[in-house]
């Protein structure tokens, strides 16, 4: 099945397209351990609760950085990582017919992206990846696995974001004219996606007036977006919704996404008691909000 029918699929299934980051942070996770003990617990108690009470989102994104950095490789500690490969097989056992995002942001090039890529898809089994296209498409082409899913950065939700993405490009892919720099490298993910299928986009919902340009232009392409930024960074998932459909875009092929406002919305502050409740009611929330249609 390619990635674009996994999407649609994924969306029918969960009734939403919910993207749920799953970015831990010590401080945050109730009880007592170390990170992959902390992690294990806290994950199980709160997959276990959605299953019960059949709550399910149209895609998992667990950011790599948040699991890695708790390696000490050079102590032989890899503990991170066993945590992230304990947290997807969670979801596999889960949330079987959900896909789960990668959230690397690779790039390099040649062999270097190919290695980049087998390990999202080969060595993580990720249904897909996020990556940078800076480079260009000896950059990105490596990532075009047959049915993975691969999100090039294109107007990303942080506040820096416009120092290079709003700059103006001269574009030699479409009308040879000149756009901002995220229309530009839009054409591009357009271009490459018309040979490559799964290839999509990172569009951020804290820029509404650029994401309205970028998903009018992907509308009836069958290009992925996966928009972060709702919630904490103070995106409106409603407004991402209301955006999508009236660009006549899929929104079946899209992924909105919130990470800490689900997993850990009160941040570094003590952790509540009602802290599984006040997830799910968030996760709830998240999900009212992307309904898609029956």
């Amino acid at each position: 099945m390619s990635y674009v029918d996994t999407l649609r699929e994924s969306a029918g299934f969960a009734g939403n397209v919910t993207c749920m980051g799953l970015d831990p942070v010590l401080d945050a996770l109730p009880g007592e351990g170390g990170f992959r003990d902390r992690v294990n617990a806290f994950f199980e108690t709160l997959f276990r609760r959605m299953k019960l009470e059949g709550i399910s989102p149209a895609a998992f994104k667990p950011n790599i950085g948040y699991y890695v950095v708790n390696d000490h490789p050079r102590e032989e500690d890899f503990s991170g990582s066993a945590a992230l490969c304990d947290v997807l097989d969670m979801l596999d056992s889960f949330f079987p017919s959900i896909p789960v995002i990668l959230d690397s942001k690779r790039g390099d090039i040649a062999k270097s992206s190919l290695n980049y890529a087998r390990e999202a898809f080969e060595g993580w089994d990720a249904d897909a990846v996020t990556i940078s296209p800076y480079m260009g498409s000896d950059s990105v082409l490596p990532f075009a696995f047959q049915d993975k899913g691969v999100y090039i950065l294109n107007r990303t939700s942080n506040p820096g974001g416009r120092d290079l993405q709003n700059m103006l490009a001269i574009d030699k892919v479409e009308a040879r004219d000149v756009y901002p720099f995220y229309i530009a490298v839009a054409h591009h993910i357009a271009s490459w996606a018309n040979e490559h299928e799964g290839l999509g986009a990172v569009v951020g919902a804290t820029n509404m007036d650029e994401l309205k340009q970028i998903v009018r232009y992907y509308a009836e392409k069958d290009i992925p977006t996966l928009i972060p930024g709702v919630g904490s960074q103070g995106g409106s998932a409603t407004d991402v919704m209301a955006a999508l459909r009236e660009a006549s875009y899929d929104v079946r092929l899209a992924r909105i996404n919130s990470s800490s406002g689900l997993t850990h919305p009160w941040k570094k502050a003590p952790v509540p008691e009602d802290w599984l409740d006040l997830c799910i009611r968030n996760i709830r929330a998240l999900i009212e909000e992307t309904r898609v249609n029956d």
